[in-house]
């Protein structure tokens, strides 16, 4: 049995999707009320904690609060936990929603009860959520020249944003609590995902912009992203169902032989592909970027190195751009919001 924290979520649900597919059973935890999204409740293997009806489920949900010990500690009560993915808290997300020294408690509180209950259970080993935002700052310049980025690259020790700010301070206390516990962590440096449940409105890059626009007949809003969107500018993305199956593999692997592991695509895709890729499915899409890339923007766009990822897991890819966008385009025309 995987306990996966923020089960419910956007990642969590395609991670818990391949979970079930490789053999394994889960249990979500989430802090709100569990609600199952339609792309687990049409399985057979759906079944609800305290339900009648979970004789042979394979999937319970769960309402804890991981800042809480005692609420997630009691999971231990009910379920035989033999792995843990973490993928929910541990940054003090969004900001302004709590005073600032509170909502950094909480962020840490939930990470460190994680590692309590693992130790507590018996727990073998403990993924964790990190970011490709933690590569923020690098200096691509010299050896690194045009070539992806792995995952023994001195990090700076500052960032820009919260998020990366904390999955820095995770890794940190994942690879010390690991020696002192002796729980194994596979920390999993995601880069930018995209697909079927994620956020239309992401500020970080325009593809669910874009592919949304196109599925509803509307000219995207480009606005409030962080950086002006032009075709020859992109990025590591990874599709969403790809991702979920990297983190099972890394999970369930019988072996793993590094700390640390990017969950990418291990290439750039650009705007420009995403927009020929959605004009192959949606001929009539409503996109017009400028041409080149962003004169204020970075010379070039990073991407992360999944040799470990590859040699550790067999990982490869499912999706290239094209399949991924029309997948995820028959998704939203089936009525799906997201």
């Amino acid at each position: 049995m995987i306990l996966v924290t923020g089960g419910l979520g956007f990642i969590g649900t395609h991670t818990t999707r391949a979970l079930l597919d490789l053999g394994e059973s889960c249990v979500l935890a989430q802090r709100r009320s569990p609600t199952v999204p339609d792309a687990l409740a049409g399985s057979r293997s759906l079944a609800f904690a305290g339900s009648a009806s979970v004789a042979g489920g394979r999937v319970f949900a769960e309402q804890v609060d991981l800042a809480d010990a005692g609420s997630l500690l009691g999971i231990g009560d009910r379920y035989a936990v033999t792995g843990i993915v973490h993928l929910a808290g541990s940054v003090p997300w969004p900001p302004g929603a709590r005073e600032p020294v509170d909502g950094a408690r909480e962020a840490i509180d939930s990470l460190l009860n994680v590692f309590r209950a693992a130790r507590e259970w018996g727990v073998r080993r403990v993924s964790l959520a990190s970011t490709i935002g933690v590569y923020g700052g690098v200096d691509t310049s010299g050896p690194l020249g045009d070539g992806p980025l792995g995952e023994d690259l001195p990090l700076p020790m500052t960032s820009g944003h919260v998020i990366p700010a904390f999955k820095k301070i995770g890794e940190l206390l994942a690879d010390h609590l690991a020696g002192a516990t002796g729980v194994e962590v596979a920390n999993l440096r995601i880069a930018g995902i995209w697909g079927p449940l994620g956020r239309p409105d992401s500020l970080f890059f325009p593809v669910p912009r874009l592919v949304h626009a196109a599925a509803r007949g509307t000219v995207p809003d480009l606005a409030t992203l962080h950086a002006p969107v032009h075709a020859g500018n992109g990025g590591d993305l990874c599709y969403v169902k790809d991702c979920g199956r990297a983190i099972a593999l890394l999970q369930l692997a019988p072996t793993l032989n590094h700390r640390t592991y990017n969950v990418a695509s291990g290439r750039v895709t650009t705007n420009g592909e995403v927009a020929a890729a959605i004009r192959a499915v949606v001929p009539d899409a409503r996109i017009d970027l400028p041409e080149g890339r962003d004169p204020d923007g970075p010379e070039r766009d990073i991407h992360l190195d999944v040799t470990r990822l590859r040699q550790d897991t067999g990982f490869r890819p499912a999706y290239d751009t094209g399949r991924a966008v029309a997948d995820y385009v028959d998704w939203l025309r089936a009525g799906n919001p997201r």
